[in-house]
């Protein structure tokens, strides 16, 4: 509304204090003057912007969740410690890899078959034990690992009794070749 009656009153007061400047006593310019001054000292004071009330609320950080997709990572590496009570397995790592992995371990002579699953978590107890056409883990006591991620490449670290085992991929049943042999494979070398 105010900015409706400015309008307004530059559309009657403007032109008749034109006519009083051009035409008018001496007297009677000095009001014309006094009157477009007040004109303008009140469309500038309508344009100013005015002060924004900004309300500051103290939200807790929500991290994004970001939900992982079901895969079966194939490690490529395998790497026993020294005191060969820990395996260490390694694969590509894909965009959004999963925090945790799942991980079924089970002896065999002296071969250690491994499988890894990574995904969501919902359903796990009745799937695990699904033994039907490789679409879940093995039956066995499935560990929840955490997974690191550095320079493309995942990794995590299952902890062994300390027996001497060869790490076999569950699924294939082929050996993992340890790093120092994939290193040498891909240099053109023969272990």
């Amino acid at each position: 509304m105010p900015a409706y009656s400015l309008g307004l009153a530059w559309l009657v007061l403007g032109p008749l204090s034109l006519w009083v400047l051009v035409r008018g006593r001496h007297a009677a310019r000095l009001g014309a003057l006094l009157t477009v001054a007040a004109l303008e000292a009140a469309t500038v004071a309508a344009n100013a912007p005015s002060p924004l009330e900004v309300v500051a609320h103290d939200m807790p950080h929500v991290p994004e969740r970001v939900v992982c997709a079901e895969r079966r990572p194939v490690p490529e590496t395998a790497h026993l410690d020294d005191r060969h009570d820990g395996l260490t397995l390694s694969w590509a790592a894909a965009p959004g890899e999963c925090a945790t992995a799942r991980v079924v371990v089970r002896p065999e002579g002296r071969k250690l078959r491994v499988w890894v699953r990574e995904g969501p978590e919902k359903g796990e107890r009745r799937r695990e034990h699904n033994l039907g056409r490789g679409t879940a883990l093995p039956a066995g006591e499935p560990r929840t690992l955490p997974v690191r991620v550095e320079r493309g490449a995942a990794s995590l670290l299952v902890p062994l009794g300390g027996s001497r085992y060869v790490p076999v991929d569950g699924r294939t049943g082929h050996r993992i070749p340890s790093v120092a042999a994939r290193q040498a494979a891909s240099s053109g070398a023969v272990p």
